[in-house]
């Protein structure tokens, strides 16, 4: 059981999902109060050898003695689960996973489509084991459909989403965010869809299938271009323009190190009322009477006004005194400034848990019976493998180091 309290405390689910997408999905469900166990090969975490950089580098910055363990990306994602190394390609191994299936409520996967049919443990031979399953696919175009083979990774599934339309500073360069977005979107439309599989279980008392893509789930965040596109506008990209916002965009500050080169300042010039408040700190010879279409011929005078204010500042400094004065505005966060930002302190949203008390990125929903405190960190591959059979199926430990002597489960990397 885990013990993580909140409405979802009681919910087995069974984690085979990797990279970013799924985990980010039990990740969520896990601060919920889940008991997720992810399953996973003895040598599934990525790179057991040193010289292999993983994404996002090292926890504590270093591969240390268990580089397996210090996955910083894995760590991030893996807090409040238990892990089970389990060889789902032996016999036993299978056998022994369709018995956790009859026990759970969830099995979670981002596999390519052909994956878990592959290994003959589709929904149709789960659910033979378990009607209240619920099973969650999501494989980066679906299960159907041309493209379903495909090899699917965030910035690639991006552009075909037409997220990328309005980005970048014209149309000979298309950009995307590169920040693989896809996985992100794809894991939070993930838990919304287990929240309405389990609603709908206590109707019905049977499980489900649940199939999303992240090439999808990226269409369904596209914004009003396109519908304006359809209606036969010209769109393109605007840089860091808005079509309804003027001024708009980022600003140099004043650098806080003298050894770096200028800060800056993202500025929203909302609607007339904030231009008004935005002329009282610039003066400068603008009117503030001047409506958007007469600040968008200005914009280049006005944006050069701007930036002659805020370099007289800090961007910390010249945030402050827009919002004072009714203009959206905001520092440009680094990594750095993220976790020294007094916001966030004051919240305690980044939770130093983890080794070397690394700080994780904690969770934004705020309800009762949620806290942090009750929190557990990234566990150790296989710290489970024993309990987890023991505790679910009432294995005793003789049998279940017979099987990690046979290498059925294991509890670390082989030699």
């Amino acid at each position: 059981m885990s013990s993580v309290n909140g409405p979802l405390k009681g919910v087995r689910i069974l984690d085979l999902t990797h990279v970013w997408a799924g985990p980010m999905a039990t990740r969520i469900l896990s601060d919920l109060g889940a008991e997720v166990v992810k399953v996973e090969r003895a040598l599934g975490r990525g790179p057991s050898v040193a010289a292999i950089e993983p994404i996002a580098g090292w926890i504590g910055g270093e591969p240390g003695t268990e580089p397996w363990n210090n996955n910083a990306a894995f760590v991030k994602l893996a807090r409040n689960a238990q892990s089970i190394s389990l060889d789902l390609k032996h016999q036993q191994g299978r056998e022994i996973f369709l018995q956790l299936v009859a026990v759970a409520d969830v099995v979670i996967e981002n596999f390519s489509a052909r994956a878990m049919p592959a290994m003959d443990l589709s929904y149709d031979v789960l659910s033979a084991h378990n009607s209240r399953l619920i099973y969650i696919t999501m494989p980066g175009y679906g299960t159907s459909g041309p493209y379903r083979d495909w090899v699917a990774f965030g910035p690639t599934v991006e552009p075909m989403t037409g997220l990328s339309q309005m980005l970048g500073y014209s149309q000979q360069e298309p950009r995307n965010s590169a920040m693989a977005l896809m996985d992100p979107i794809g894991g939070t439309t993930a838990v919304t869809a287990l929240l309405t599989a389990l609603r709908e279980r206590e109707q019905t008392a049977r499980g489900c299938y649940v199939e999303l893509s992240l090439h999808e789930c990226g269409v369904t965040f596209n914004g009003p271009w396109l519908i304006e596109q359809q209606l036969g506008e010209e769109l393109g990209p605007q840089g860091n323009g808005h079509p309804e916002m003027a001024p708009h965009g980022m600003y140099r500050c004043r650098s806080r190190d003298l050894n770096d080169d200028a800060d800056w300042l993202a500025v929203a010039c909302q609607d007339q009322r904030a231009w008004e408040g935005l002329v009282t700190l610039l003066g400068n010879e603008l009117d503030p009477e001047w409506d958007f279409a007469e600040r968008v011929a200005r914009v280049a005078a006005i944006d050069a006004a701007l930036e002659d204010w805020s370099l007289g500042l800090d961007k910390d400094a010249a945030a402050e005194a827009l919002q004072q004065v009714g203009v959206a505005a905001g520092a440009v966060a680094t990594a750095p400034d993220m976790l020294a930002e007094s916001q966030a302190q004051a919240r305690e949203f980044f939770v130093p848990y983890e080794r070397f008390a690394t700080p994780i990125p904690g969770n934004p929903i705020h309800m009762s019976g949620l806290s942090h405190t009750d929190w557990t960190p990234c566990p150790p591959l296989g710290a489970h493998s024993q309990s987890v059979l023991q505790q679910w199926l009432s294995m005793s430990p003789q049998q279940t180091e017979q099987l990690l002597d046979a290498n059925i489960i294991a509890e670390r990397p082989p030699d």
